[in-house]
């Protein structure tokens, strides 16, 4: 082999070598990122919303959480973990003023407590009222009512017509569907460990439009008044009897979250129709059925003028002309 060959091969084998080093290199700098771990805030904890919060919204257990957050986002209004402002125990059954998203720090402004002026504005909702209704251990399902709760109002009162006799005892749904805001002067049923915590109480403050405050104020003054308190499934309920009935009407070209917001109002809303009632009667056979209805009179007797005793069971009106005379069946 010639001195021309080998130059040739060597030239080759050192083109060859070159141009593997340019591809590995090439390959190596287009290869993908590794992607990198996002970096977890470790700065202080601060309070935020675990659920959306809307105004009106009683705090509890469930709504809050601490979350960490980058130091250089602190604000001085933010709840931080470790103050004596934000204790938990503190915060539950305060009241949301403004509305908070899910994820938003809570600020100390967003928040009333029940010792705040303007707590139960702030609990209402709008073109809502606040009535209390006295109750006791047997009208106030024996105080495992809690606010947030939704209960009925049933009134029990006595007739007693224009007759003689026993008067009609009643039962009547007068209200369906209302909030419970505080019971006594608490809006909270928890102790500082979170536990729930049964207590007698003596007066019930529920959530009413306009007219129902009205209608529960006079109710109050007809007779007494009980607290039913609700399932949470009876809302769904009423909600599916309301649609098939066409009380709710959805717009045509509404979005599922617009659908969702009607659809939770009007499941939400107190109603005084569709109530029911138990007299007596219903309940035992020896109770009347109706109000006692006034005895009719009997014509004069005689010459006289004198007025005949008003006879007692079935009787038979006989006419004569313009007179109407009563007989007691079975008498001539």
């Amino acid at each position: 082999m010639n001195a021309k060959k080998v130059a040739l091969l060597v030239g080759a084998l050192v083109i060859a070598v070159i141009t593997a080093v340019m591809a590995k290199n090439m390959f190596t700098g287009a290869a993908a990122p590794q992607a990198a771990a996002a970096q977890v805030p470790t700065g202080p904890k601060v309070l935020v919303a675990r659920k959306a919060l809307p105004v009106g919204t009683i705090i509890d257990q469930e709504s809050l959480a601490f979350q960490a957050w980058p130091k250089e986002l602190i604000q001085n209004a933010y709840y931080l973990e470790g103050q004596p402002e934000s204790d938990m125990a503190k915060l539950i059954g305060t009241v949301v003023r403004n509305p908070i998203t899910a994820g938003q720090p809570i600020t100390q402004g967003a928040l009333v407590g029940p010792n705040d002026r303007g707590f139960l504005a702030a609990a209402l909702g709008p073109g809502m009222r606040a009535v209390t209704v006295p109750v006791s251990g047997t009208t106030g399902v024996a105080g495992f009512v809690f606010p947030g709760d939704r209960v009925d109002l049933v009134l029990t009162q006595e007739v007693a017509g224009g007759g003689d006799g026993p008067p009609l005892k009643v039962s009547e749904t007068i209200v369906r569907n209302l909030r419970v805001l505080a019971t006594d002067q608490r809006t909270d049923s928890k102790d500082e460990e979170g536990k729930t915590v049964v207590k007698a109480f003596s007066m019930v403050t529920v959530e009413a439009t306009p007219r129902l405050a009205e209608k529960i104020a006079v109710s109050q003054s007809l007779g007494t008044i009980s607290l039913s308190l609700r399932s949470i499934a009876d809302n769904t309920a009423d909600l599916e009897r309301a649609v098939a009935e066409g009380d709710v009407k959805l717009p045509a070209n509404a979005n599922p979250a617009e659908e969702r917001k009607l659809l939770l109002a009007v499941a939400n809303r107190p109603q005084d129709n569709n109530t029911t009632f138990v007299t007596g009667g219903d309940v035992s056979r020896f109770q009347r059925t109706s109000v006692p209805q006034r005895q009719a009179e009997a014509a004069p007797a005689g010459s006289g003028g004198a007025t005949a005793a008003v006879p007692v069971g079935p009787v038979v009106r006989v006419a004569r002309g313009n007179a109407v005379m009563v007989v007691p069946v079975g008498a001539r």
